[in-house]
Formats: C-alpha cells, structure tokens, sequence
C-alpha cells in the first residue's frame, strides 16, 4: 500500500475516544468530545509521564515500555471522561441486578465487580492470545503432524495470534458503537496528516487525506505480534503454562523494540520502512474508517489546542 507523503513528521499523536478525540501534544494533552446537544466540549487532561518523572525511560527500548503504560493510563482515563460527557451513562437503564447490587452491597461492591471484570478481561486475552495457540500446536504435532512439526512452533503460534487478532477486531467492528470509535479514529489519522502537510485545518482539507497512518497504535500491535514470533524461536519449552509465563514475561522487550519500528516508520520513507509497516496499514481497513464531517470538527478542535506556538512538534522531510 503507498503510504501518503507529508511535507513534516509530528510528535502529535491522538487517540480515538467514544463520540471524541483525545490529542496529545508536546505541552499539553486535550480531549474534545462531541455532546449530545450537538456542542463540542474540550477538557485538557492533566498527564505526569514517566519519562518526565524518571529520565531513564527516555533511553531506547525503555522508552517503549514507558510510552505503552502512559498511553493505557492515559487512554483509560479518556474513555471514562468521553462516556461521561457523551451521556452514554445517564442513557442507559441499570439492570434488575445492578440495582440489587447497588441498593444490597454499596459502591464498593460495584467497585469490586469493576476490578474482578478487568481481571478476568485479561484473563481471557492470556488464554485466547498465549495459551490457547500454544495448546492447539501441541494437538497438531501429537496427533496429526508428528514430531518433526516442532521446528514451525513459533511460526505457527504466531499466524495463529493474528488470526485470532484479526477475527476479534473484525466482528467487533461490527458493532454500531465500536464502528463510530473506528470513524473517530479515521478522522485522527486524517487530521494529523492535514497538519503534517502544513495545510489549514478545515473539514475539506482534512477529508481527502489518508486514514491509514504509519505511526498507529494498531501498527504497534501488529508488529508486536509479529515480533513475538521471532522471540518465540528463542523460547525452548512446549508446556502451554510456562510458554506463555515466558512470553508475558518478555512483552517490556517485544514493546521496547517495537516502539522504535514504529518511531523508525513514522520518521523514514523507504523500501524496509513500507516492509515494515505494511501489515499495520492493512490492519487499519479495519480500526479506521471514513469518518463524517462532524467528527472531522471534534479532531479538528482537539488538535487545534495542542499545536505548539513555535512548532518545536514538527521535523521536515525530504
């Protein structure tokens, strides 16, 4: 896929929110969120990053696992406010049991339910995306295969990972809710590459500019995946349980290293740079879609408040 060529590369970056856009800036972070009277309401969101706080994490591969936790956090906090400010809370009726709960245990049952649904949340995802593949080889080469199968255990663990990966972005797309949280990161990607092209900021110059951009957190993802498979042939054991122990315990590296592809991508334009991003652009068929003009407004309003005066955020290319 050609990737769409700008004029400077950004350190603005952003993140698609429920009815809004979060965009993060070199000074200050803003979330714009489109509410249900039709207004756009803007909040700056206080950030205390990791680097700041520990120089540190602002050396290579570190600074990868420092960026990934200040984007889960950060982004976590978004979501909360844009489902708040939306009103998606205030529209949607408790059930039987929620009511039961509330009135019989109080908030801190409610808050207890919260934090066992992001255990077993996660719980899921390590079984689906770690023990789950390694645990279908295992049948595979004992019962169809046979032992010679062993040397494509990586390899195949890993085609496994992004299929699944795959089908789980692709039905939730499905979704009315998830498919506008797509649109709404179609007009992020949009917008910034608007800006990268030193060109102003209305709703017609953003829409004819590309939805797929190289520095993205789906890109991320996908070129974890794949260097998971190159980590995999590094890691002896078959057992489902301490493979995937090993794995996890070798995501802060996987991470590192994929954060400086992604850094590498954004700052290059070359033929291992389009190799290299390439899966991740084909990806955003799928997180990214044509956004409408009124979400065009929020990523434009939400961008507009983090662009520094004296554009120390853009480095120019070619």
């Amino acid at each position: 896929m050609a990737r769409e060529k700008t004029k400077c590369i950004t350190s603005i970056g952003g993140q698609a929110l429920i009815e809004g856009i979060l965009m993060r800036g070199p000074k200050k972070t803003e979330i714009a969120v489109r509410l249900s009277d039709g207004s756009i309401s803007l909040e700056e969101m206080n950030t205390g990053f990791i680097k700041d706080k520990y120089p540190v994490f602002r050396l290579p591969l570190l600074r990868g696992v420092a960026a990934m936790i200040d984007s889960l956090t950060m982004g976590y906090k978004a979501l909360s406010v844009s489902v708040e400010k939306a009103g998606l809370e205030e529209d949607e009726e408790p059930s039987k049991f929620d009511k039961w709960v509330q009135k019989t245990f109080g908030d801190k049952m409610m808050n207890a339910i919260m934090v066992a649904s992001t255990v077993l949340g996660l719980l899921l995802a390590v079984v689906l995306f770690f023990m789950l593949p390694t645990f279908l080889f295992n049948l595979i080469r004992d019962y169809v295969a046979g032992p010679g199968f062993a040397p494509w255990r990586s390899v195949v663990e890993g085609i496994m990972r992004i299929a699944i990966f795959i089908i789980y972005i692709y039905f939730c797309s499905r979704m009315p809710e998830i498919k506008r949280l797509f649109q709404y990161h179609g007009a992020e990607h949009k917008t910034i590459f608007c800006y990268e092209n030193n060109e102003e900021l209305t709703v017609e110059n953003v829409r004819r500019h590309s939805r797929f951009h190289p520095r993205c957190g789906t890109s991320f993802l996908v070129i974890m995946l794949l260097l998971g498979i190159i980590v995999g042939f590094f890691i002896p054991f078959g057992n489902p349980f301490v493979r995937t122990i090993v794995k996890i315990l070798c995501i802060p590296l996987i991470m590192g290293i994929g954060y400086e592809f992604i850094r590498l991508c954004g700052r290059c334009e070359n033929t291992a740079t389009r190799i290299i991003s390439a899966p991740g652009l084909w990806m955003q068929h799928i997180t990214t879609q044509e956004p409408d003009d009124s979400m065009i407004e929020v990523a434009i309003a939400a961008m507009q408040q983090v662009i520094p005066e004296n554009g120390e955020d853009k480095i120019k290319v070619g």
